[in-house]
C-alpha cells in the first residue's frame, strides 16, 4: 500500500514529537542491570557488543564467562587482547559434558568470586557475567546472594547478565530486560553446523 507524501509527513512529525518528549523526560544516569535471556540465538553476541562500546569509549570492561569455558571463542581472543578488558573463562563446558555437579558448583563459585572482585572494583564501568543464568537455573549459585551483590552494586556500574531461563526475581530486578526467540535457525532447519564468525 502507497502512503501519500502528505500522509507520510504527519506520521514522521508525530514520531518526532513524541520522541522528543520521551528524550527530554529522561534526564538521569544510572547504571544497569542488563539481562540478555530467551532460547534463540545473539544473547551473548549483544552483550559483547556493548562490552565493545565501552571499550570504544576507554572505559573498563570485565568479562566472566560461564559454562562456555571448554569451546573456543573469537570474542575471548578480541576483546581479551584489549588493555581495558579483563577477560575470564571459567567453564568447564555444557552441563551434558562434565555430568559432575559437585564439580560445576566449584568451578561456578571460582566464577563468581571473580564477577564479585571485578563488581566491587570501581575501575571497572561493565562486568559482563555471560551464561551466569544457566549457572543460576541448576543452582550451582545461590540467586538471593547473587541478587543482593547486584543490588549494592556502586551506581554508575552496568552489569550484562546472558543466558537462557533467567529467573523472575533476577528479571524482576533487572532495569532492561530482552528475550531472543528463534524464528528461524540453520541448524535445525538445514542442517548446518556452528560456523565460524557466526556461532565462535
Amino acid at each position: 500500500m502507497k502512503t501519500d507524501p502528505e500522509s507520510h509527513k504527519r506520521m514522521t512529525q508525530r514520531h518526532k514529537e513524541g520522541f522528543e518528549k520521551k528524550k527530554a523526560a529522561a534526564q538521569k544516569e544510572k547504571g544497569l542491570l542488563i539481562v540478555n535471556t530467551g532460547t534463540g540465538k545473539g544473547k551473548s553476541s549483544a552483550a559483547f557488543g556493548m562490552g565493545m562500546r565501552i571499550l570504544g569509549h576507554g572505559m573498563k570492561l570485565g568479562v566472566v564467562q560461564f559454562i562456555k569455558g571448554a569451546l573456543y571463542s573469537a570474542e575471548r581472543d578480541f576483546l581479551g587482547g584489549h588493555a581495558n578488558c579483563d577477560f575470564h573463562v571459567v567453564g568447564a563446558g555444557y552441563t551434558w559434558d562434565t555430568q559432575d555437579r559437585e564439580a560445576d558448583m566449584r568451578t561456578a563459585a571460582r566464577g563468581w568470586a571473580e564477577a564479585v572482585r571485578m563488581i566491587q572494583d570501581p575501575s571497572y564501568d561493565m562486568v559482563i557475567l555471560d551464561e551466569l543464568n544457566i549457572v543460576l537455573k541448576y543452582q550451582y549459585l545461590d540467586l538471593d546472594e547473587v541478587l543482593r551483590v547486584f543490588a549494592a552494586r556502586r551506581e554508575m556500574l552496568h552489569i550484562v547478565v546472558t543466558g537462557r531461563h533467567a529467573p523472575e526475581a533476577l528479571i524482576e530486578q533487572a532495569d532492561l530486560v530482552s528475550e531472543m526467540r528463534p524464528l528461524k535457525h540453520p541448524y535445525k532447519e538445514q542442517g548446518v553446523k556452528a560456523q565460524k564468525g557466526v556461532e565462535f
